[in-house]
């Protein structure tokens, strides 16, 4: 698998965090968020090949009960299918980080899916149309909350973001309120000290959960934490 970073951290997001955790990013994306706090795994990715039998081997020496496998995009990788067999064999608890465009058969305790909205779109002219294009797969989605145990984890820049939420929870009346998260959009604390109230209360106003992200909060836009 062409894999950007290991490492063990805490969860930062979401349901379970700060649970202690195995980070496997994968690296290479489908799209090209404006926003993206992982360039160097989508507008230019960067990594090697690493083994299945090495990545087994981490994930067994892991004391974290959990596993994040995020990216990049992981549901591109081909090998992740036997990646989560591994982790699952190892009796970890499986978090899939995904923007939910592609599908693939995969064991998952959690399928945590950040789908990209308006404000994801990127200025960059040889990306903008096939990010457009791409970004909003809504069989896929449904494909996905069908089969796994699974949140909607949506970025928030601005107020309007909340309007394009609403909308695009039209789409999926299966989505119950409790299962929708919403996060500030940052890459640095002062940003996410900038954000995190207009958003919190954003989530509490729709009956939405609000998560923080909690590696940047402590570390910053610090890879490897």
């Amino acid at each position: 698998m062409f894999i950007s970073e290991i490492y063990e951290s805490f969860q930062g997001e979401g349901p379970f965090a700060p649970t202690p955790s195995l980070f496997i990013r994968t690296s290479g994306c489908n799209l090209r968020c404006s926003f993206c706090d992982t360039p160097f795994t989508s507008w230019n990715p960067e990594g090697s090949q690493v083994r299945l039998q090495e990545l087994a081997e981490r994930v067994a020496a892991s004391a974290a009960p959990h596993v994040v496998l995020t990216g990049g995009e992981p549901m591109l990788a081909p090998e992740l299918t036997e990646l989560t067999e591994i982790c699952r064999k190892a009796d970890k608890f499986i978090t899939i980080e995904t923007a939910g465009t592609v599908d693939r058969s995969v064991e998952c305790d959690l399928m945590s899916i950040s789908p990209k909205m308006k404000n994801s779109t990127p200025d960059d002219a040889s990306w903008s149309k096939r990010h457009e294009e791409t970004r909003h797969q809504p069989a896929v989605i449904r494909s996905l909350i069908g089969r796994y145990n699974s949140i909607l984890k949506f970025v928030i820049d601005t107020v309007s973001d909340i309007d394009d939420v609403i909308a695009y929870l039209a789409e999926f009346p299966e989505v119950t309120a409790d299962t929708v998260w919403l996060m500030p959009q940052a890459r640095t604390q002062e940003e996410l000290r900038a954000k995190s109230e207009m958003v919190k209360t954003a989530a509490s106003e729709h009956g939405f959960r609000f998560s923080s992200r909690l590696h940047i909060e402590k570390f910053g836009n610090v890879r490897g934490v």
